[in-house]
């Protein structure tokens, strides 16, 4: 991993401290790479997020997609048949 270029100061609260350490004792890693790691981990996530919420808005906008959609759905009720 590279030198940090841009030291960072967190103040973090009781939460944020036993979940830093947490994630740092689980994983062997010091604090500050624990800290490193969530960082970058929850960006990751979050781009993930953004991508699948706008791949949905995008489906529900397509009218083919919708309309294949509701097929598949009514097809499934009827091969579920009665309770």
């Amino acid at each position: 991993m590279a030198a940090a270029q841009h030291p960072l100061s967190l103040r973090l609260g009781r939460e944020g401290i036993s979940a830093l350490q947490e994630i740092a004792r689980r994983r062997g890693i010091s604090r500050a790479e624990a800290a490193r790691q969530a960082i970058t981990e929850t960006a990751e996530r979050e781009r993930r997020r953004s991508g699948l919420a706008a791949e949905a808005r995008a489906l529900m906008e397509d009218k083919g997609y919708v309309s294949e959609a509701r097929d598949v759905v009514g097809l499934m009720e009827e091969l579920r048949g009665p309770w």
